[in-house]
């Protein structure tokens, strides 16, 4: 009885070997994640240049009367974030707190305050812009993490 118990034992201890096309298919799949966080990262580096260039080229600089970043040129997610508040608060106190839709049809400043809503709204249309583009770099970076990871363990 013994006799049949040992080479039972000893076939369960060999280590498990991975099937060479499986492997293959591992790599492979490591490979192509890889490839696509590459291009998801660097495509979302390239979305931050293009939101950054395009801010400048609108040459904002934030009002002195901002809590943060005064003076400084609007080419970045925060920089955009307290101009956009500058102007929140500006367009409250030429309302009296009213918002657009909440002023008379006949007001003199309503045009001012459908502007400087639109300024607001496209500064922060920017900051999620930047947020988007970060979230894009990130998923990249994981894709790539990922594909790394399969790839060493198709090789293991």
């Amino acid at each position: 009885m013994s006799a049949d118990v040992a080479p039972a034992a000893a076939h369960t201890a060999a280590a498990p070997t991975t099937p060479p096309r499986t492997a293959h298919r591992t790599r492979l799949l490591g490979t192509l994640l890889t490839a696509l966080g590459l291009l998801m990262a660097v495509a979302g580096i390239a979305t931050m240049g293009g939101i950054a260039q395009g801010l400048a080229q609108e040459e904002i600089t934030v009002s002195e009367n901002a809590a943060a970043f005064a003076g400084q040129p609007v080419v970045t997610p925060w920089a955009a974030w307290a101009q956009a508040e500058v102007i929140r608060a500006d367009l409250s106190e030429m309302t009296g707190g009213l918002t657009y839709a909440e002023m008379d049809r006949e007001d003199p400043q309503r045009a001012a305050v459908a502007t400087g809503t639109f300024l607001r709204a496209s500064l922060i249309t920017s900051v999620i812009a930047f947020g988007v583009a970060l979230t894009l770099v990130g998923i990249g970076t994981g894709f790539v993490l990922g594909g790394l990871g399969l790839r060493s363990a198709a090789t293991a």
